[in-house]
């Protein structure tokens, strides 16, 4: 018969000889209800799925891109996305640096800024320890792969996604607890917040691991899941994601009310900009964009669920960095202050160089040296001895 075969799409189960397989469309074709054929000839070999993926699943359709285009299409997006993500690591690393080396910025808010960052930091590491390991070799049969290395990374993946959606609703609680109160203890929830931000994820993934090795222990857990495998992940993130909307809306009206507040009968054009500004710093911290997609079908809008939550999604972690922390006025003003501090240092360093440098070289110190030398020369001291005899 014809045995097991990965088509770049599809797993093919095994087959007897004159046997016809019958499966549905891939799961991101998932609007299409279409089933795909393939025939175990008598040669022992597959026939080319019937009808083709472009008619039965909507591959490509309505677009005039071949095989070999989709293939340098999605490469390309492949490096937008991998530029983005070295790029939020980058940046991300500086920003916990700088928050760690300064005193001055350990407060609770900088705290929780920290571990937002750590979990955008995961996140990209995940999905480039996914990309080595799942999709390095292109000749890799994904229907024969299920190795504890392949499972273990798609895990980790998932962690990290689920991680960095639970610290974007910290994030939009905090601030909104910060509008709210007057008082903050800041010890107390500070606490609270490290404990949901890591321990709801962990709790989430045991069981999405428990319920994936009893109920589908299938290939590298990268493939079509079941309802309840599938929303044991998905609900939590769907779930962060309507609050954190619901949170940014929120926020958005007390801003209005504060700065109507303040401005009085003020210009309405600067209320706006201030409003718009605020706005558009509130929109990466919060992962507002991801409401767009986020109660639809994965295979909705394909590819400009890939534009916006890979290509953008993968640049978050940088536009977070330079909103929070390089663009901040203290961390601007904190570095100033130490750049100028190395500097006179360094000066200070260079002019005690060039003055021990200047007295070792100068005519009055070779006089000086002349005289020492002089003075201790054993010749001098024989004669003065001998001067000393001739005397008494």
């Amino acid at each position: 018969g014809c045995a097991r075969d990965w088509d770049g799409l599809t797993c093919w189960p095994r087959a007897t000889f004159g046997e016809v397989v019958k499966i549905p469309c891939p799961r991101f074709f998932e609007e299409f209800t279409s089933f795909l054929q393939r025939n175990c000839t008598q040669e022992e070999y597959w026939s080319e799925p019937f009808p083709p993926y472009s008619i039965a699943c909507g591959f490509d359709e309505g677009s005039s891109r071949g095989p070999e285009d989709q293939k340098s299409y999605y490469s390309a997006f492949w490096c937008v996305y991998t530029a983005g993500y070295a790029a939020s690591v980058t940046s991300l690393i500086t920003a916990l640096i700088v928050f760690a080396a300064f005193r001055k910025f350990h407060c609770t808010r900088n705290y929780i800024h920290m571990h937002l960052f750590v979990s955008f930091i995961l996140r990209a590491v995940a999905v480039f320890t996914k990309d080595a390991v799942l999709f390095a070799d292109e000749t890799m049969d994904h229907c024969l792969m299920s190795t504890v290395a392949c499972k273990a990374a798609v895990a980790f993946f998932q962690f990290s996604i689920l991680a960095n959606f639970f610290w974007l609703l910290i994030e939009g609680i905090y601030l909104q607890t910060l509008l709210l109160l007057t008082f903050v203890s800041n010890k107390k929830f500070v606490w609270w917040f490290i404990f949901t931000g890591w321990g709801a994820p962990t709790a989430v993934m045991f069981a999405w691991v428990l319920t994936r090795i009893h109920q589908q222990n299938t290939g590298c857990w990268d493939d079509d899941e079941n309802g309840v495998v599938l929303w044991i992940i998905k609900g939590p993130i769907l779930l962060t994601v309507l609050i954190n909307f619901i949170i940014f809306i929120n926020v958005i009206r007390i801003l209005v009310h504060k700065l109507k507040s303040q401005e009085g009968g003020g210009s309405h054009s600067s209320h706006f900009v201030r409003l718009a500004k605020s706005t558009l710093l509130l929109i990466p911290l919060f992962g507002v964009h991801y409401i767009v997609f986020a109660f639809f079908p994965e295979s909705t809008g394909l590819e400009a669920r890939l534009y916006i939550e890979l290509g953008l999604g993968s640049f978050q972690g940088f536009v977070v960095a330079l909103l929070y922390c390089f663009s901040n006025a203290e961390v601007q003003t904190e570095l100033k202050k130490q750049l100028c501090k190395w500097q006179q240092q360094e000066y200070l360093t260079f002019t005690h160089k060039h003055s021990a440098l200047s007295r070792e070289t100068s005519p009055v110190n070779y006089v000086t040296q002349l005289s020492l030398l002089d003075k201790i020369s054993p010749t001098r001291r024989t004669s003065v001895f001998q001067d000393g005899v001739t005397t008494v």
